[in-house]
């Protein structure tokens, strides 16, 4: 092969090369260009709740499905499904019974996937104080936030322990100042999630007693994710792509909880230490991805979804002129869903 020849084939051999790597940039852009966009809400500001979540994100679970996801705090499940009602938001994270509550005003959205199938709420002492029931709640101050799923279900609580709200102190406050109400004692009780309050106390040493909403009479379906019937009408391919990147994600954390709080605090570095987001994680997350007789993440029995409705038909004035079944759709769930224990 003469110099000529020889130069003008590593000239073609280089340009093929150059093309074919101009066009995997090409192909690669194009991808990265027809990811759906995705804003998710969640309920509150990010903690132990999401770790799923943000694990999926970690994991590229959502970025595998063509999904480019944007999450957003939140500030309380009513303000988050007010923001799916009102199309400020793609999909929500919300407590499924505040969720149902400003539904049935009119909002056009539905439950479509429940994460957290038994709820976390819980009324939160400090354990010196000797509060060990809610029927220990008499006389005592107790701190709700407004827009809070547990401030929504406690009229139920109370009643289903033989208990009013004039029979304590309630007190109204940002659910930002329930740390420092509870430590510095102007509050007996805060009704929360353990997993804002009980595990950043024991980061300092300060134990708690957590009384559990499902342990006393409200067994409700637990935060869930939602989305506005226009939405999921216009694109229901993206919506099962969204809830089972979710899924997958939720399945990843239960198995490794410490990959989970890792990604937790790396995206939010504000959020509960490593040691407290693990240790909510394996006390109270994990148990509420599964109730008795579901047989995979995501998806509640009919008997629990029952459960809710009679609760707040009977006790938080939700209207009983439509059946539950209006509330929420499996329509969106994919086949293969990660199995319950």
């Amino acid at each position: 092969m003469d110099m000529n020849t020889e130069g003008r084939t590593l000239i073609k051999t280089m340009g093929r090369s150059i093309f074919l790597a101009a066009l995997a940039v090409g192909m690669s852009s194009s991808l990265s260009l027809a990811a759906d966009k995705m804003k998710f809400t969640f309920n509150w500001t990010a903690d132990d709740g999401d770790l799923g979540f943000v694990l999926a994100k970690k994991l590229g679970f959502y970025e595998e499905l063509g999904i480019d996801i944007e999450f957003e705090e939140g500030r309380g499940s009513s303000i988050t499904s007010q923001l799916v009602a009102t199309g400020q938001t793609d999909v929500g994270y919300a407590d499924a019974p505040a969720a149902m509550n400003v539904a049935s005003k009119g909002a056009n959205f539905k439950i479509i996937a429940p994460i957290l199938e038994g709820n976390t709420s819980a009324a939160i002492s400090l354990k010196e104080s000797g509060i060990e029931t809610i029927k220990d709640l008499k006389g005592k101050k107790v701190a709700v936030c407004a827009g809070c799923s547990q401030t929504a279900l406690l009229d139920p609580l109370l009643k289903a322990n033989g208990l009013e709200q004039s029979d304590m102190e309630i007190i109204s406050v940002d659910g930002a100042a329930f740390l420092g109400l509870l430590t510095e004692k102007k509050v007996d009780v805060v009704l929360s999630d353990p997993g804002s309050i009980s595990a950043p106390l024991r980061d300092r040493g300060i134990e708690t007693t957590a009384i559990l909403y499902r342990e006393n009479g409200i067994p409700t379906v637990g935060l869930s994710l939602i989305a506005r019937e226009d939405k999921l009408a216009a694109n229901p391919d993206l919506y099962k792509r969204f809830i089972e990147a979710s899924l997958k994600g939720w399945d990843a954390a239960r198995r490794d909880p410490d990959a989970a709080a890792d990604a937790l605090l790396e995206m939010y570095p504000k959020a509960n230490s490593r040691d407290a987001s693990i240790w909510t994680a394996q006390n109270l997350i994990i148990p509420a991805l599964c109730v008795e007789g579901a047989s995979t993440l995501g998806d509640v029995p009919d008997a629990n979804w029952n459960i809710t409705y009679e609760l707040l038909t009977t006790y938080l004035g939700l209207p009983n002129t439509k059946p539950i079944t209006d509330y929420y759709t499996r329509d969106y769930l994919p086949e293969n869903r990660p199995a319950c224990p």
